[in-house]
């Protein structure tokens, strides 16, 4: 069965708190609009991303499809950034931010 995008995420936002208006404002978009997208079954993951990003929830623990994401994204990042070699500022950074993404997400499944 598939999952409604839309409402997964209307959920996420109502319980964020944060006022409609304010969403919207920051998205670029009307209150029409977010009420379509709260309607969309098939909701881009690229809006669900945006959305996320704003309201700071992490929707891959909610959707199917960007459970790996987070993973994924990161072992991008140490494959993009490893050509810099393990002797510069940049690598070291960025080996880091995915090692504090990935102690994040076991927390996160401690807490569930």
């Amino acid at each position: 069965m598939m999952q409604h995008r839309g409402e997964i995420v209307e959920r996420a936002v109502r319980q964020s708190g944060m006022p409609l208006t304010q969403l919207t404002k920051k998205l670029g978009k009307s209150r029409r609009w977010i009420y379509n997208a709260f309607e969309n079954a098939s909701l881009s993951i690229e809006v669900i991303l945006e959305i996320g990003k704003i309201i700071h929830h992490d929707f891959s623990n909610d959707i199917n499809e960007l459970k790996n994401y987070r993973q994924l994204t990161a072992e991008a990042v140490e494959i993009h950034y490893s050509a810099y070699g393990e002797n510069t500022v940049e690598y070291w950074k960025n080996k880091y931010l995915i090692l504090l993404e990935k102690h994040n997400a076991l927390l996160e499944g401690r807490n569930q």
